[in-house]
């Protein structure tokens, strides 16, 4: 084996990761000296003879385990982004092994001690030490630190047996997402774009397959087929295998691991003194209870399920006028929601695509950063990279100094998980110098051949946006403790910063600035930027039926207080029926590829946040808005010191007063996506 490189300090440029001299044999080794140091670190500590203080034991705490941290973030990031049967045979082997060390240390008594002794005595702290000291002490408490030896053994098996579970569900979605591909030929592209047929002639290609063209379940493949294809059987045959990930029985089917998920975390909390899961996991987010979050969705449902029946009864026309025959199916609903589109605002998808080139909506986005935060970036070459696709940019504040390094990672492939993601290779802090951050942005946009450019479709260029503003709440991160750097916040304030950026795409200065036609480089006719503008709140019935139903089933599967394994396929079905599902719409995520949920705590009973953090995002824009600057410098700064900036410095809801001087209602949430005015009957 060749030297290993985690055992080097990195003088790559940036201390960027040497991704040219990382290869998976250097990952066990690497874990296991990792294991080792953070023990021994941690065994240090709690043996400590001086009296417990914040430097020598919360500030020690957050020291620990820096190769641990540095080989971890290296390894996840590609597990997720660039995976192969190597790298999955490490993940499988180390998930269940690190849940067992951190569990160890979480339930560590003489460490918990000294913990609890700063915390009776805190007295002095300033507002960052003190929150970093709660939320330690939080930490400790909720993973079962106050636990009974026995029950502390249990939950030791609990928290390792889910980890398995949870890398077994992902890695199966992966498995059927890769293994299936419908070969098409001449015959079988009617109404596809040329974009779409020219991705499908590659992915061909690609495979060796004799076939002209294949449609893999990438996303990129996926909604445009839906949306433009002509053939019916061939739109069921792909919403069905993209629906059927992770059920189609044998060994990558995932309804037995979403049962055994489910009612270990049951018995998790039942351990720490919850009555459900869903009780335990929101006791730390804003909303607080399951109600809370039930009360929400409710509000929202009614108003969605109304505005996608009228939606269907619409698109219902056009199909009987083209002789459909047929009522529409969810397999439909995609494609005749395009013509409807089409018929009420003129917007062809294809012909729209032209406007939002990727490289020109991530100029946008980086634009949109310097207007409010005074940020500029500059792509750099030569550096190493885990992937031939990935771009690296340095971002540098107004005075030129260097503030974060940008990685962005947008083209489908097999070896990466479907969806969008913003990830840390390194997270800012200054516990110990200022350590400027490595965020990373992955894609699953469909790469265009040699000298074509890549088009985005309007929705893929807001997940563009979205994104990176996640990147952003890393890359401006500015706090001391790594504990509530960037993105450690609660889950359901985490969406903020994301959702708020993507209003900024289709302000129509930013459209005029950047939509130019891919051929002639031509502004968007004002014509076509008034009907996008438009059609902002169309097919929202669809879109908060798709979502919200995933919300219920996630809080429904949570809220179980004696789940002994259900039928997690009944339950589903069960509580759709409950909440009058439309059988035209079908889940955003189907439990058993529900990722975000089930491969991973970090959604789990959270789903909903999205929408709580839509209620914030609406909100805060308005607050430009009100302004009649939406790159007003007064609220920018707010923005960025209170919620970009600030990381996990403060309670959610007092980090959003600061910026916003109140709380938010849900009606700026309503208006946003055009339900004010719809009716509550279903």
């Amino acid at each position: 084996m060749s030297a290993n490189p985690f055992f080097e300090d990195w003088t790559t440029p940036f201390g960027l990761p040497p991704f040219d001299r990382i290869a998976p044999e250097h990952f066990a080794p690497a874990f296991q000296r990792g294991l080792e140091e953070h023990r021994a670190d941690i065994a240090a500590l709690a043996a400590d003879p001086r009296p417990a203080d914040f430097a020598n034991t919360i500030e020690a705490l957050e020291r620990s385990g820096r190769l641990l941290r540095k080989v971890g973030r290296v390894f996840w990031n590609l597990a997720s982004a660039d995976t192969n049967a190597d790298l999955q045979a490490i993940e499988r082997e180390m998930s269940p092994k690190l849940a067992a060390h951190y569990a160890a240390i979480y339930m560590d008594a003489a460490l918990f001690a000294r913990v609890e002794a700063v915390k009776g005595s805190a007295a002095g702290l300033d507002d960052e030490r003190a929150r970093v000291l709660e939320l330690v002490h939080k930490d400790f408490v909720r993973a079962g630190a106050r636990l009974a030896p026995a029950q502390k053994e249990r939950m030791a098996q609990i928290v390792e047996r889910l980890a398995a579970l949870s890398t077994q569900f992902g890695q199966n979605v992966l498995k059927d997402e890769a293994d299936f591909v419908l070969e098409l030929g001449a015959d079988d592209v009617a109404g596809l774009s040329e974009q779409l047929k020219a991705s499908a002639a590659r992915t061909a290609k690609e495979r060796g397959l004799a076939c002209a063209y294949a449609i893999t379940l990438s996303r990129s493949h996926v909604e445009p087929f839906l949306e433009s294809s002509t053939r019916r059987d061939l739109r069921e045959a792909v919403f069905n295998a993209f629906s059927a990930r992770g059920a189609r029985g044998g060994a990558t089917d995932n309804h037995a691991i979403i049962a055994e998920i489910v009612a270990l975390r049951a018995e998790r909390a039942h351990l720490l003194g919850y009555k459900t899961y869903a009780h335990y996991k929101l006791d730390n987010t804003m909303a607080r209870t399951p109600a809370a979050v039930r009360d929400l969705l409710d509000r929202v449902w009614e108003r969605g399920r109304a505005r996608a029946m009228r939606e269907l009864a619409e698109m219902q026309e056009i199909a009987d006028e083209q002789g459909a025959n047929d009522p529409i199916a969810a397999h439909d609903w995609r494609y005749y929601a395009e013509r409807l589109r089409e018929r009420k605002f003129a917007i062809d998808d294809a012909e729209a695509k032209n406007y939002f080139r990727l490289d020109e909506v991530r100029a946008a986005a980086f634009d949109v950063a310097g207007k409010l935060f005074g940020l500029s970036f500059e792509e750099r070459h030569g550096l190493p990279v885990y992937h031939p696709d990935v771009r690296v940019f340095e971002a540098r504040d107004r005075a030129g100094r260097h503030v974060a390094l940008f990685l962005a990672d947008d083209f489908a492939r097999s070896s990466k998980r479907s969806g969008a993601w913003m990830s840390a290779y390194r997270s800012q802090e200054k516990l110990d110098g200022d350590v400027r951050p490595i965020i990373v942005n992955v894609l699953n946009v469909a790469k265009p051949g040699p000298g074509e450019a890549a088009l985005l479709s309007i929705d893929e260029a807001r997940t563009l946006f979205h994104e990176f503003g996640h990147a952003l709440h890393g890359m401006l991160s500015d706090v001391t403790f790594p504990r509530i750097a960037g993105t450690s916040v609660s889950s359901d304030f985490v969406e903020l910063p994301s959702q708020l950026y993507e209003h900024w795409l289709t302000q129509p200065q930013v459209l005029r600035a950047f939509a130019r036609h891919a051929r002639t480089g031509e502004a968007m006719p004002e014509e076509l930027l008034s009907r996008i503008l438009a059609a902002r709140t169309f097919n929202q019935g669809f879109a908060t039926v798709e979502y919200c139903s995933s919300a219920y089933v996630d809080l429904d599967f949570h809220a179980l207080e004696h789940p002994a394994k259900a039928d997690a396929k009944a339950f589903t079905q069960a509580r759709l029926a409950a909440i009058n599902m439309p059988a035209q719409i079908a889940m955003r995520h189907a439990t058993p590829h529900f990722a975000h949920v089930f491969s991973g705590e970090g959604y789990a009973a959270g789903y909903y946040s999205y929408l709580w953090s839509e209620v914030l995002d609406a909100d805060a824009f308005e607050a430009f808005a009100e302004t009649g600057d939406i790159f007003n410098k007064d609220v920018a700064a707010r923005l960025r010191d209170y919620i970009y900036a600030a990381g996990g410095r403060r309670e959610p809801a007092d980090a959003y007063t600061a910026f916003r001087g109140r709380l938010p209602s849900a009606d700026a949430l309503l208006r946003k996506r055009g339900l004010l005015e719809a009716s509550a009957e279903a």
